[in-house]
């Protein structure tokens, strides 16, 4: 029993530990934002990263999830004679839950760990402390620009992948059990709102956020050379992954609400 007291106090301890580290570089940037240089050309540099570059793997996500939802609600709405509202019920899904969710889990994955990995290496090879030796915020440099590049470019390959996610789940409804096409996009267009697609987007804006939080400091935080390197970028993957599925609870909570 004291053992496991231990463990659960160690692992809260050092979960706290990266929440306040977290927090702490989060006011740190916003602090940045207001006095120059702003560094714009590495702004754009990002968004090009995080954006344009994750794109593919957001877009076969997006298609092949909305494909896959679409035929698990045929088969059941099917039972019911209900099937008409397989479009309401896919497009529902995919712009609120499922696109920005697994979008933003892939852009963590892919960008995020090389936030880490990048900053990481700079941080055993010292070239951060010689950014502040040149009288250059590491904060303003390093971290300001993927938190605005990853916040604005996330949401935009939701945006995308929502499109794609819909069209996705016609080509299964339509090709596959011979539906019509009239039919789903009717329902689509009939039921489907504006609030609901607001919903998911700002919720990729907060993921990206979150992403290029805890990416970058994990990265400011790498300590062991090469192998630390290594250790820092898989908790940024898992520390980004975790606060997206925990943070999604509260923000649709607070949406469904609002």
């Amino acid at each position: 029993m004291k053992k496991l007291v231990e463990i659960i106090g160690r692992f809260t301890i050092k979960v706290l530990d990266e929440a306040g580290r977290t927090g702490i570089l989060f006011f740190q940037s916003l602090a940045t934002l207001r006095h120059r240089p702003f560094y714009t050309k590495i702004w754009f540099e990002q968004m090009l990263e995080v954006g344009v570059r994750s794109l593919p793997i957001v877009v076969v996500t997006s298609v092949f999830s909305g494909a896959v939802f679409a035929m698990q609600m045929w088969e059941g709405m099917d039972r019911y004679g209900s099937t008409t509202w397989v479009g309401w019920a896919v497009a529902l899904a995919i712009t609120r839950e499922m696109v920005p969710i697994l979008a933003a889990l892939m852009v963590s994955g892919r960008a995020g760990s090389a936030m880490a990995a990048e900053i990481g290496t700079m941080v055993v090879s010292e070239q951060v402390d010689a950014l502040r030796t040149m009288a250059v915020d590491p904060v303003a440099y390093l971290v300001v620009p993927r938190i605005v590049a990853t916040a604005f470019m996330l949401p935009v390959t939701v945006l995308i992948g929502d499109i794609l996610g819909v069209w996705g789940g016609s080509l299964v409804v339509v090709n596959l059990y011979g539906s019509s096409s009239t039919i789903y996009w009717d329902g689509i267009w009939a039921t489907l709102t504006l609030r609901d697609l607001n919903s998911g987007l700002i919720k990729a804006a907060v993921f990206g956020l979150l992403i290029a939080l805890f990416s970058c400091q994990n990265g400011f935080h790498t300590t062991g050379g090469a192998k630390g390197v290594g250790r820092a970028t898989t908790r940024a993957v898992v520390s980004s992954s975790m606060s997206i599925l925990i943070s999604n609870f509260f923000l649709t909570r607070l949406l469904l609400e609002s």
